[in-house]
């Protein structure tokens, strides 16, 4: 049986659709009760527990024998680092019980550094939450997601503006979380031998100003990339939700992948390319 963590989520429920297609023995671990008949008109089981609840998530990878594990970043925590170390010592807690014998973690760039990276710690974390058990270990490093750009699109339609933390000029490795899921539900049901780093990158790098033109080309009006003053990165941060905490670890995460330190690591990993581009992504979510 997979089990898959965050079953909910864009790339979670990718990865539960795509095992039923395979055939696959699936379990979805939501948080809520109205998600689970969605699993079920799926084909896949269902199971209810939080991170937090040890004893839910030790009742939800019953009868498991693979685990596809998440580090969500909500941007509402005010121990964003504390929380994500709780939260992994429950999941290892809950696989000692287990009879799981594979884990594909679902990493990011950059994980390889244990500081100075803000969020992206957390992934560094995943990757060495589990050392010492008994399990075959994968980890998935996705290229930062061409969906994170989705939240601007009310903003974009409305003043023609795409904002951006990044200088619009900053080229930087991107993909499509559909892609991402492609590749871990072949990892999953794969025979793996695990101690693998896989490193995933859509078929180019972009810029803001490329994403400011996918959206122009898609919607069919003049959009222009304009960076957030970095100035108003916590005043900005805050009117969307964001504690103090996930502000703090956004703005280090920012300032690392523009200063270049939070890259793929590009030795003794595993290259993956997906095939969407940036154009067929756009053009599908707003069309």
């Amino acid at each position: 049986m997979n089990i898959i963590q965050g079953a909910s989520g864009q790339v979670g429920s990718a990865v539960v659709a795509n095992l039923v297609k395979k055939g696959e023995p699936v379990k979805g671990i939501v948080r809520n009760r109205e998600k689970v008949e969605q699993l079920k008109k799926q084909g896949a089981e269902a199971a209810i527990a939080d991170v937090f609840d040890q004893q839910a998530l030790t009742e939800a990878l019953k009868n498991g024998s693979t685990l596809f594990v998440i580090t969500p970043e909500t941007g509402k925590g005010e121990d964003v680092i504390g929380d994500t170390k709780k939260s992994l010592t429950n999941i290892r807690e809950a696989i000692k019980k287990s009879k799981v014998k594979k884990v594909v973690g679902l990493s990011s760039m950059g994980a390889q550094y244990d500081k100075g990276t803000g969020n992206l710690l957390m992934s560094y974390l995943l990757e060495h939450a589990f050392n010492g058990l008994a399990i075959e270990q994968s980890y998935i490093r996705p290229a930062y997601y061409y969906s994170n750009w989705l939240a601007y699109l009310p903003v974009v339609k409305e003043s023609g503006t795409l904002p951006t933390f990044y200088p619009v000029d900053l080229s930087i490795p991107m993909i499509s979380p559909m892609d991402v899921a492609k590749f871990a539900s072949d990892i999953i049901s794969n025979d793996d031998s695990g101690g693998k780093i896989y490193e995933v990158y859509g078929p180019a790098s972009h810029t803001s100003a490329d994403v400011a033109d996918a959206f122009s080309k898609a919607l069919h009006q003049d959009v222009k990339a304009k960076q957030i003053p970095r100035g108003q990165w916590p005043s900005t941060l805050k009117k969307i939700g964001f504690s103090e905490d996930a502000i703090k670890n956004f703005i280090e995460m920012t300032d690392a992948v523009i200063a270049g330190s939070a890259h793929a690591e590009n030795e003794g990993t595993i290259m993956l390319k997906g095939d969407t581009t940036l154009q067929q992504y756009i053009n599908n979510a707003v069309n």
